[in-house]
């Protein structure tokens, strides 16, 4: 078994999605540990712009091309990777915890025999085990799960469990012309459908205010427009706002929402669950603000104050006019 760890490079419309250069990042720290080498893995059909970004964030980039790639299709993407690990045996194959993941890193491990453990949030070796840790019961509890390395396996990272680094690499790359056996015609890809955008992008805000179960009624949403506009914030929230209606999808924050990295993040009345920490633990600076001094939003924290948001916010709204 080699050291060497394959990171499967997701990518939509020709850019390269930020969970891969998360996993880049974490798992060349994984690597320098171990002394073993990682290899950006990327599929596609005209991948050369985004192998260039790639270079200085992996030892190896293995660049997979075929035209039935150039879109992501599970099957194509499955017959391809199996290939590749069946000829290298890595020590570990990384994906991002993503949509895409969900459908192909459970396919690919049965495929492959191989283990699974989707959800991680960090990893390490012991001796002959890979060892991870995972999120459970809302956040409240760790737990750790593990393989042993002798036949390698796959680990699905959390988006936003580590933030990018440059890795100041120079990664030399192979091209593999793959080609298929068979056609996959029972699921096709038809067309990319974007999103419709919002009145307010909240990944690009540089402050934000998010307002969770704690701000009790839809009209108490008003008071905390009034203070994001009085410091040039926007409001976001945690997904019980939007399951309620009160705020639309595009401002909910986690991995069932959109992932943010403000200079300042103000979490009010929210608990802090591991799905909503995913999309903003991240940001420069957090300040939260709950009633429970046992909220996993404070693990998270650069700041908290334990009282009723309430009370807290007319009082920094004050504060600020006077400054």
């Amino acid at each position: 078994m080699s050291k060497e760890i394959f990171v499967i490079i997701e990518h939509r419309r020709g850019t390269i999605r930020d969970v891969s250069y998360e996993l880049l990042t974490k798992a060349n720290d994984f690597a320098n540990n171990i002394g073993g080498s990682t290899a950006a893995v990327i599929l596609g059909n005209e991948l050369d712009e985004m192998v260039q970004h790639l270079k200085s964030s992996a030892h190896k980039i293995i660049a997979l091309k075929n035209e039935k790639l150039g879109d992501f299709h599970s099957e194509y993407y499955q017959e391809a990777l199996k290939s590749i690990i069946e000829e290298r045996s890595p020590l570990l194959v990384m994906l991002g915890h993503t949509s895409a993941s969900y459908d192909l890193a459970p396919a690919l491990a049965v495929a492959m025999g191989l283990p699974l453990i989707s959800g991680c949030s960090d990893l390490r070796l012991e001796g002959n085990k890979v060892i991870t840790l995972n999120q459970v019961y809302g956040g409240k509890i760790n737990a750790e799960y593990s393989f042993e390395t002798e036949k390698g396996g796959i680990i699905t990272l959390l988006p936003g469990s580590v933030p990018a680094k440059p890795g100041g690499l120079s990664a030399e790359v192979e091209e593999v012309n793959v080609s298929f056996e068979r056609e996959f015609e029972d699921k096709v890809f038809i067309q990319f459908v974007e999103s419709a955008a919002g009145e307010i992008d909240i990944t690009q805000a540089e402050k934000i205010i998010a307002i969770g179960r704690g701000i009790k009624e839809e009209d108490n949403i008003a008071m905390i427009e009034e203070f994001a506009q009085s410091i040039g914030a926007v409001v976001a929230c945690s997904r019980p706002i939007v399951d309620a209606g009160w705020l639309p999808k595009d401002r909910q924050v986690g991995s069932s929402g959109k992932t943010v990295k403000p200079k300042v993040y103000i979490a009010l009345g929210i608990s802090g669950d591991f799905q909503h920490l995913m999309g903003m633990r991240n940001a420069d600076t957090i300040i939260a603000v709950n009633k429970d001094p046992n909220a996993p939003i404070f693990g998270a924290a650069d700041y908290g104050i334990v009282d009723d948001l309430f009370k807290v916010v007319p009082a920094i709204k004050d504060k600020l006019a006077q400054l």
